[in-house]
């Protein structure tokens, strides 16, 4: 079969298209035929330096996926050959799902919703559990809440605008201004130019001093930091990047901060398909290739300033 695979870590170049052999499911296993893919933060982090993920060298990368069910490993009883289903794989010493096709824990897949096409469908899992993890699991949040996502027209960052206001918050989003409408159209009462205004200045007027009940980072950098200031007492903060700064503050106010790493299970898969079949959450697709370009799907992440996700699509 085609895969696109790295031989040694280091930039986009590393990726090469090669014939690799045909996996095979084992026991509670599919295999599934791959139709998309998309591209994520971390199949950069890995393609660079990835020796923490363990992964077999020649590496496939790849960890959202969008097909149809080819072979059933035995013990599988809840899927069929020709079913069509969406994962987000586990990472860690496996390969992805840059490729035609693919061996996955059937209790992570689940049936793609009807209408979603397979590139929609592979645009979900990993960034849309990500958001959940945090806005739903972490923050608990309720109607009447105020939650601040940061960098509300990224990749997972989309989700989390989505989620929060399907829970009834009050959504404020930072963004750039040519991405203002996209951001309200997800969902966000309010827009923040972080380029313009210094954004904790500008939570703090919005919500006339109080601060927000909950703040989610998807950038990085001093985010967190800066975020404490506009972050209400017992109030909350998430971040699934790496953060720099001092956290000073936090323990004066009684603030609560969470490193999210999204764990596979049935459940958080199930959820998603559930939500996505109820129109509460929708697929936001920046750009689309084809798997030989790869490549230029990791140059571009890499330039940063996308509106949802970078989906790769995979065979016929």
């Amino acid at each position: 079969m085609k895969a696109m695979v790295i031989r040694a870590f280091g930039g986009p170049e590393q990726l090469e298209l090669a014939d690799v052999e045909r996996p095979a499911p084992g026991p509670g296993q599919v295999l599934v035929r791959v139709r998309a893919t998309s591209v994520n933060p971390v199949d950069t982090k890995i393609r660079r330096a990835g020796a923490w993920a363990r992964v077999p060298m020649p590496a496939i990368l790849g960890y959202d996926a969008a097909g149809v069910v080819e072979e059933v490993g035995a013990g599988v009883t809840t899927l069929r050959v020709g079913d069509e289903v969406f994962y987000t794989p586990h990472i860690f010493g496996r390969q992805g799902t840059y490729a035609e096709l693919h061996v996955v824990e059937a209790d992570i897949v689940a049936r793609k919703p009807a209408h979603l096409s397979f590139e929609e469908a592979a645009s979900m899992p990993l960034a849309a559990i990500t958001a959940w993890d945090s806005i739903v699991t972490f923050f608990g949040t309720r109607p009447g809440d105020t939650v601040l996502v940061h960098a509300g027209a990224g990749g997972v960052g989309c989700f989390a605008v989505q989620l929060a206001k399907a829970a009834g918050a009050r959504v404020l989003a930072t963004g750039r201004r040519e991405n203002e409408a996209f951001i309200k159209a997800l969902g966000a009462d309010e827009v923040i130019d972080y380029r313009a205004v210094r954004f904790e200045d500008e939570v703090n007027r919005l919500t006339g001093g109080v601060g927000v009940d909950a703040a989610y980072d998807t950038v990085g950098g001093d985010t967190v930091a800066r975020s404490i200031g506009c972050v209400r007492p017992y109030g909350k903060l998430a971040t699934v990047v790496s953060i720099e700064g001092s956290l000073a503050g936090m323990q004066i106010r009684n603030l609560s901060l969470y490193f999210g790493f999204m764990e596979r299970t049935s459940t958080k898969i199930q959820m998603l398909a559930k939500l996505l079949e109820r129109r509460q959450l929708r697929p936001v697709i920046d750009s689309v290739f084809p798997l030989e370009r790869v490549a230029d799907a990791h140059r571009k992440i890499e330039a940063g300033g996308m509106r949802g996700k970078i989906v790769v699509t995979v065979g016929a």
